[in-house]
C-alpha cells in the first residue's frame, strides 16, 4: 500500500475518483453513491481502514444500522461521507 493512502490530505477532502480501482460500486443514483472497500482505502473521517462508504449529495438521510457496527461521518463541502466499519 502506498503511503499517501493514509496521508492527512485523505482525510481532508476525499476524493472518490482517486481511489475507484480499489472500491467496488455498490450503488450510484446521481445524488447518493455507495462503495465497498476492496483494497484498504483509508476512512475519509478517522484514517482507518472502512468496509463501506456512502457519498451523499442530500439533506437528510435515515440509516439502519448494525448494533455493533461502528460508522463515522464527516461534511466533505456540499456532500456527507458516511463509513461503516466492520
Amino acid at each position: 500500500m502506498a503511503s499517501d493512502d493514509r496521508s492527512p490530505t485523505m482525510t481532508a477532502g476525499f476524493d472518490i475518483h482517486e481511489v475507484r480501482h480499489r472500491v467496488k460500486m455498490l450503488r450510484d443514483d446521481g445524488e447518493t453513491m455507495l462503495v465497498e472497500n476492496r483494497d484498504g482505502v483509508a476512512c475519509p473521517a478517522c484514517g482507518d481502514d472502512f468496509s463501506q462508504l456512502l457519498i451523499s449529495k442530500r439533506e437528510a438521510h435515515s440509516f439502519d444500522v448494525d448494533a455493533g457496527a461502528r460508522f463515522c461521518v464527516r461534511r466533505d463541502g456540499e456532500r456527507l461521507l458516511v463509513a461503516t466499519h466492520e
